[in-house]
C-alpha cells in the first residue's frame, strides 16, 4: 500500500461500494491521502507480524502487490530478497484465513520471457520461459499463488502487466527515456507496449471485484520502439551496438537512471502482450495507447519550480 501502484489501488478501493474494511502494509506509507483504510509499516522480513495482521483481519480478498522492480524501489539483490520475504509471508499467511475466497497477484509480461522461439506477442496460454531476474522473480510470486490458491481452494489471478508508467512511477524505463540522451539498439530496435498507472489499478481492482481465478495480460494499445518513444520527447536517440551497452548501462547508472537486465532485454527484443482478453475477465480495456503513455511521461515536469517568497514582517 506504500508504492505509488498500491496507494493508487488503495484509493480505488476505497471507492468502492462493495469494499469494506481494508487494511494495508508496506515497507513505505502510502503516497496518497486514505481516508478508510488502515496501514501497517512492516519490513518483508517481519513475517510473523505480516502474518499476524493479515490473520487477524481474515480478508475476502487478498491483494498481492508486493513485488520489487530490479532499480525500481532497491537494487537487484535488495528487490530479489524483498520479494522473496513477502511473498513467503504474505502468500502463507493467506492459508490460514479462513474466510478467504480470491487472491491476486500483480505480475508482468516477462513472465512469458523473449527467447529464441518464444511468441512475439503472447497469449495467456502461452508457457512461462522468463529470460529475465524480474521475469523470474514474477513467476515465483505466481507459482507460489497458485500452489496456495489449489491447497486451500481459493480463487488466484495473477494481473499480467505491461511495464508501469506513471507521473510518479519509479519506472527504470521511465527514467531511461527521460534521460537527455537515450541509447537505443541499431540492431534491433523491438516495439514494446506499456500500461498508465491508473489503468494498470483499475486493472487490479476489476480483478479483485470479479474473484479473477486466471492469468489476464493488461498491455496498453499499440506499440512504440525505444528510437520513437525518444524522438517523440525530443531527446538524442544514441545508436549502439552490442559492445557497447556495457558502457551505457554504467553511464546511465552513473546519470541517476539504470538500465536493468530485463529493460535492455525490452529495448533490444522489444515486450508486447496480446490483452485482447482483458475486457472479457476484467470489464475494462487500458484507456490510454502506448503511444499516448509515453506522451504523458515526457510532459511530466522534471522539477517544480516556486515564485520567490515574499516575507511580510
Amino acid at each position: 500500500m506504500g508504492s505509488e501502484l498500491g496507494s493508487l489501488v488503495a484509493t480505488k478501493l476505497e471507492a468502492e461500494p462493495w469494499v469494506g474494511a481494508l487494511v494495508g502494509i508496506d515497507v513505505d506509507p502510502p503516497r496518497r491521502r486514505l481516508h478508510k483504510a488502515e496501514f501497517h509499516l512492516l519490513q518483508p522480513s517481519q513475517r510473523d507480524r505480516i502474518v499476524d495482521v493479515v490473520t487477524a483481519f481474515n480478508p475476502h480478498v487478498l491483494i498481492n502487490l508486493s513485488v520489487w522492480e530490479p532499480d525500481a524501489r532497491a537494487s537487484l539483490s535488495h528487490a530479489r530478497q524483498f520479494t522473496f520475504d513477502a511473498t513467503t509471508a504474505v502468500v502463507g499467511a493467506a492459508a490460514e484465513c479462513p474466510a478467504l475466497e480470491s487472491m491476486v497477484v500483480r505480475s508482468g509480461i516477462e513472465v512469458y520471457g523473449r527467447g529464441r522461439n518464444a511468441p512475439t506477442r503472447p497469449t495467456e496460454a502461452a508457457p512461462l520461459q522468463p529470460t529475465s531476474e524480474f521475469g523470474r522473480l514474477l513467476a515465483h510470486v505466481e507459482r507460489s499463488a497458485r500452489d496456495v490458491g489449489k491447497r486451500v481452494g481459493i480463487a488466484v489471478g495473477n494481473v499480467r502487466l505491461a511495464s508501469v508508467i506513471g507521473k510518479h512511477v519509479p519506472s527504470p524505463l521511465g527514467r531511461v527515456l527521460r534521460q537527455p540522451v537515450v541509447p537505443f539498439s541499431l540492431l534491433a530496435d523491438a516495439p514494446f507496449a506499456v500500461v498508465e498507472d491508473g489503468d494498470a489499478a483499475r486493472a487490479i481492482v476489476a480483478a479483485a471485484q470479479r474473484r479473477l481465478d486466471e492469468p489476464v495480460n493488461v498491455v496498453a494499445p499499440g506499440a512504440i520502439t525505444t528510437m520513437q518513444a525518444a524522438l517523440r520527447g525530443k531527446r538524442v536517440p544514441m545508436p549502439l551496438l552490442g559492445p557497447e551497452w556495457a558502457l551505457a548501462r554504467r553511464i546511465s547508472h552513473a546519470m541517476g537512471a539504470p538500465i536493468p537486465e530485463h529493460v535492455v532485454e525490452q529495448m533490444h527484443r522489444g515486450r508486447l502482450a496480446d490483452g485482447g482478453r482483458a475486457h472479457d475477465l476484467l470489464g475494462m480495456s487500458p484507456r490510454l495507447t502506448t503511444p499516448e503513455v509515453i506522451d504523458h511521461l515526457y510532459a511530466w515536469e522534471s522539477v517544480v519550480r516556486v515564485g520567490r517568497v515574499r516575507e511580510v514582517a
